[in-house]
């Protein structure tokens, strides 16, 4: 169901009459505000995107959580996609499914990346999926995923483990046509530390990913994604129609990770922004089948951070460079529409994470002086709202410690978003995160 929105002569009219606020320690209250923004959402919305302002926020992943119950509890939603390497992604289901490891040690590093699976909030969402799973009265099962591609910090992964898949998938079926192509495939690939060479990062003259032995891996991976789909009618009979359309994206998901590797390899004064690009479109590529697999089953919350998810350009500094790309919320609008909705998140103040109180004017000031410590407000796509208000928006300043505290709200967030959700503050989820001032990591969302 959507509402239409009300005409506000000032940003202030607008914060006063529409902001629900909540705190996390209120249930009642908060399922009250997460029924109100799901109840003006377009009934065809299958991915809802939750946004983070920033890692390491631990109220922002209490929120999640609780959300992610919310929407699991009363509207039917089937699972979770989270800014975790997609390949990894299976290691926490299985877990989640009750198989497997017996505890969550087990596959906490591996299951994955970014050292997401260290942060307490993301153990007791993976523990809470399990408890639910293992109650026969629930006859859905969760789901857990991670939706980004293995290109991340600090290196870029070998194709191996997603051909392999492929194979072994193929082998299932033809043991004979799947030892063909790994005759030819092994020995192009290689040793894993060539390709997983953290240098190649800032030094295209690291990457492998032009070499004679990578071309040609491109082009065994291109034929055996042809042999797959024009096989399909007879795959899907030895096999069945999710198994078979697994291993079609894997293919895909190995193509797209050679291309990346290319990229990586050759200099260019837009190495950084054709590099992010292409990972935003794996990312979205990875919902999408995401999406397409829960059907019939529910829906699907995605989290990430906010500059993944919203729908405008990205501009991010990289050193002296300005690097400017269509990241993943964009793709999901052009392939979704109003199938896809995404809260942006908002933070006041972060002692922890060096964020000081919001400047005078700003969008951050204006919501957090109202009713709290946290509320959630919709956007309306800045209809009925002042625009000369908005386009004169100042920019709060930044964070002196996590520097994935990137983007503060403005003008933009305003059609970036369908709902804000501000906090008042938030802590920092554990000491040593590497987006924390003065650690070795690199910056990149």
């Amino acid at each position: 169901m959507t509402h239409a929105a009300g005409v506000y002569a000032t940003l202030d009219d607008w914060i006063a009459h529409e902001a629900i606020p909540f705190s996390l320690d209120s249930r009642p209250d908060f399922n009250a505000a997460v029924d109100t923004v799901i109840d003006s959402l377009d009934d065809s919305v299958a991915l809802l995107g939750f946004g983070e302002a920033l890692h390491g926020g631990k109220e922002l992943l209490v929120l999640r959580n609780q959300l992610f119950q919310r929407l699991v509890e009363a509207y039917g939603y089937s699972a979770i996609a989270i800014e975790s390497s997609f390949p990894r992604g299976p290691i926490v289901n299985e877990y989640v499914l009750g198989y497997g490891p017996a505890s969550y040690a087990a596959v906490q590093d591996t299951g994955f990346s970014h050292g997401f699976g260290k942060f307490e909030a993301n153990r007791e969402l993976v523990e809470w999926m399990r408890h639910y799973n293992a109650d026969p009265a629930h006859q859905r099962k969760l789901q857990f995923y991670g939706f980004d591609s293995p290109t991340d910090v600090p290196s870029t992964d070998s194709p191996r483990q997603t051909l392999h898949f492929v194979l072994d998938y193929l082998s299932s079926v033809d043991d004979a046509s799947a030892q063909e192509y790994r005759s030819r495939i092994d020995p192009l690939l290689g040793q894993d530390s060539a390709w997983e060479n953290p240098a190649a990062m800032l030094d295209p003259t690291q990457s492998i990913g032009r070499s004679p032995e990578a071309t040609a891996l491109r082009i065994e991976t291109e034929d055996l994604i042809s042999e797959l789909r024009v096989r399909r009618p007879e795959l899907v009979a030895k096999s069945d129609e999710s198994c078979y359309l697994e291993a079609v994206h894997y293919a895909v998901v190995a193509r797209q990770l050679l291309h990346y590797h290319a990229a990586s390899a050759q200099t260019s004064d837009k190495r950084q922004a054709i590099l992010l690009g292409i990972r935003a479109a794996m990312m979205a590529e990875n919902l999408a089948y995401i999406v397409s697999r829960e059907q019939g089953r529910g829906n699907v919350l995605v989290f990430a951070h906010n500059s993944h998810l919203k729908r405008g350009k990205v501009q991010w500094q990289w050193g002296n460079e300005t690097v400017i790309w269509w990241p993943v919320g964009s793709h999901l609008h052009e392939l979704f529409g109003r199938r896809y909705a995404v809260i942006g998140s908002a933070v006041g103040s972060s002692p922890a994470n060096g964020i000081g109180q919001p400047e005078v004017g700003t969008l951050e000031a204006r919501l957090t002086s109202a009713p709290g410590p946290v509320r959630f407000i919709p956007t309306h796509q800045g209809q009925g709202l002042p625009a000369e208000e908005i386009a004169a928006l100042p920019i709060r300043s930044g964070s002196q410690k996590n520097r994935s505290y990137t983007e503060p709200l403005g003008a933009q967030s305003f059609t970036d978003f369908d709902w804000f959700a501000v906090l008042d503050t938030t802590a920092y989820t554990r000491e040593g995160w590497p987006y924390l001032e003065g650690s070795s990591a690199h910056s990149e969302q």
